[in-house]
């Protein structure tokens, strides 16, 4: 049967947290690297609005939101319950979190980044506007040494790829601010195995017309 078919962009935090959700889920799919700047055609007509990541699976239907990639992978197998299915007042507390995430932390995250398009206030001001959020991870983490608990959860492993994001702005600033457990906790995802695995370096499929299994293929 044949496998899924996954276009990504490897920096790309939205396409990091997809490729975590298969990793971890240990399916496999056939990776298409793909340049943001020459999306392919058969990328943009299977999702016109041409971000990534972009999923499609074995029958052909089209997944284009890396949350909900995430959940089609950990839905098939999901041994370290990361989607926290048997707790439906924590998953719903993690959804949240990464609904937090993505509709108010990673817009801040785009003008620190990019402070230059937006002239209106200063990269200053605007990485202030994030760390509130850096801050709630703060003290979450002082309570237990993942998000939500003692074991990393879709919470954890759906955010940590923007707050890297956000950390690498200013590698050295991120590091003396008063966020020892957010450091600690972004560090010990950012040296484990899973991220290892997907950040490893493909040719993209524009320039090589080839893709790759990607993923660790030990499901059935």
């Amino acid at each position: 049967m044949p496998l899924a078919t996954l276009y990504s962009f490897r920096r790309c935090p939205y396409a990091m947290r997809a490729r975590l959700g298969i990793v971890l889920s240990g399916a496999q799919v056939m990776l298409r690297e793909i340049i943001l700047k020459h999306k392919p055609e058969a990328m943009l007509a299977a999702s016109p609005k041409g971000t990534v990541p972009v999923l499609i699976t074995q029958n052909g239907q089209v997944i284009d939101e890396s949350l909900d990639i995430m959940i089609w992978a950990l839905r098939k197998n999901d041994p370290q319950n990361i989607l926290l299915s048997q707790l439906p007042a924590l998953q719903a507390t993690a959804m949240a979190l990464i609904k937090h995430n993505d509709d108010t932390f990673k817009p801040w995250l785009d003008k620190y980044k990019y402070a230059d398009r937006y002239p209106e206030y200063s990269q200053d001001y605007y990485r202030k506007q994030g760390e509130i959020f850096i801050s709630q991870l703060e003290s979450l983490l002082t309570k237990h040494h993942h998000l939500l608990g003692h074991t990393a959860s879709i919470a954890d492993y759906a955010i940590y790829p923007f707050v890297r994001q956000f950390a690498h702005v200013d590698k050295n600033g991120f590091n003396t601010a008063p966020y020892p457990n957010v450091q600690r906790w972004l560090t010990d995802h950012l040296i484990s195995d899973p991220f290892m695995d997907i950040m490893k370096k493909y040719p993209t499929w524009l320039e090589s017309e080839q893709q790759f299994l990607f993923g660790t293929g030990i499901q059935d």
